[in-house]
């Protein structure tokens, strides 16, 4: 990590920070729908996966590979910078992916109202995982080929 400059390092401590917080912030709330809580999102649809399945097979994911993976990432980037930075990258994937499911979703099927908290149960996690991937593919040679 020596290798990058003071800004690159810095923006890579808020990028784990949004990562940090943002991985909380899924599990716990993937923690309750796994409970049986039914949660209701700001598009005014809800999930309960006694209603929707997928949304108990998203939940357990999200608990068993994302969480847990973005976790390691982020202490490995310290211990073991290469590993840490393709955990990051993988988990930065899922977060897009997952994300850009549930906002198309949500925009096809719930017509929901877009405000700042639609915005940070939906789009943010997009938002967070594209801004991860950016950031590697700016440095790449730097993290990767060290």
């Amino acid at each position: 990590m020596q290798e990058l400059s003071l800004v690159s390092q810095i923006s890579l401590y808020v990028l784990m920070a949004l990562i940090g917080v943002y991985t909380l912030l899924v599990g716990v709330v993937q923690v309750m729908v796994l409970k049986g809580k039914a949660m209701k999102n700001p598009d005014g649809s809800s999930d309960d996966w006694h209603e929707q399945k997928t949304h108990y097979g998203i939940a357990f994911a999200d608990l068993v590979l994302a969480c847990p993976v973005s976790i390691v990432g982020i202490v490995l980037v310290f211990f073991a910078p290469r590993w840490g930075y393709y955990l990051l990258a993988l988990v930065s994937f899922w977060f897009v992916w997952a994300n850009t499911m549930t906002t198309a979703t949500s925009l096809r099927f719930e017509k929901p109202n877009i405000n700042l908290n639609w915005f940070l149960v939906f789009p943010f996690g997009i938002f967070v995982g594209l801004t991860y991937l950016v950031w590697t593919f700016i440095h790449f040679d730097t993290i990767y080929c060290m």
